[in-house]
């Protein structure tokens, strides 16, 4: 492989800005200092809070790669800290997401704005999880991605303020479809909205917003008009 498939690329383009913003939340929560995890208890603790999580796999940093937890010896598709995670794969059998299904995915080739390849992947995975975020712990020769699935980290709620940077930060980590990345994050919070090539129109809480993208679909602005009520005509 020297690409992510396709159908990956626009997986995680839809999921981007939705993980982002809810790992921003899950960073005000969860302190990041000394840690410990038990993953046969599925917790994890840091800073005196603890979460429960799950394992979605680890990158080796020496080889680039990455491997599903449920493809390691030490862990399996039964282990206590895995199976929550098996939708995933699943999903990846349904969709074509050779990325979901591979034991082992060869990242020799990322060379992009995320720290690694298997960060992209972690991303993408947890969004399919959906819950409160993801977590990467380090350790010597790479990082394990647990996912976060606890009920006290608060989930993201909707804010029109952060969208644009949102976007950008989305964008640049998936960057093949952004009219995609805007509508993923609109449809997870119910935002009502019409969308042609080059215009999004939303209609918000007491006004509305607008993102225009240009010839190439590439995100180039943002207008909010929070004062006023957003025309009637626009349906979700």
């Amino acid at each position: 492989m020297s690409g992510f498939s396709p159908a990956f690329e626009r997986l995680g383009a839809a999921l981007a800005a939705v993980v982002l913003q809810q790992q921003e939340t899950l960073a005000e929560f969860l302190p990041r200092e000394d840690w410990s995890a038990d993953l046969t208890a599925r917790t994890y603790a840091s800073g005196g809070v603890t979460v429960r999580v799950s394992l979605l796999g680890s990158y080796a940093a020496r080889e680039r790669t990455w491997l599903w937890g449920w493809a390691n010896p030490q862990f399996g598709d039964a282990h206590p800290a895995v199976v929550p995670t098996l939708a995933i794969r699943a999903l990846g059998e349904r969709l074509g997401i050779t990325e979901f299904t591979t034991p082992e995915v060869d990242l020799s080739w990322y060379d992009g704005p995320a720290g690694h390849g298997g960060e992209l992947i972690a991303m993408a995975a947890g969004g399919v999880l959906r819950g409160a975020g993801y977590i990467g712990a380090g350790y010597d020769g790479g990082s394990a991605y647990l996912h976060v699935d606890d009920p006290q980290v608060p989930a993201a709620g909707w804010d029109p303020i952060p969208v644009p940077r949102l976007l950008n930060g989305a964008t640049s980590l998936f960057p093949h479809e952004p009219r995609l990345t805007l509508a993923g994050l609109l449809s997870h919070h119910r935002i009502a909205y019409r969308q042609t090539d080059e215009l999004t129109e939303m209609r918000l809480p007491g006004g509305g917003a607008r993102a225009l993208f240009d010839g190439l679909g590439r995100f180039v602005d943002w207008q909010a008009d929070l004062a006023h009520a957003a025309p009637a005509a626009l349906r979700g």
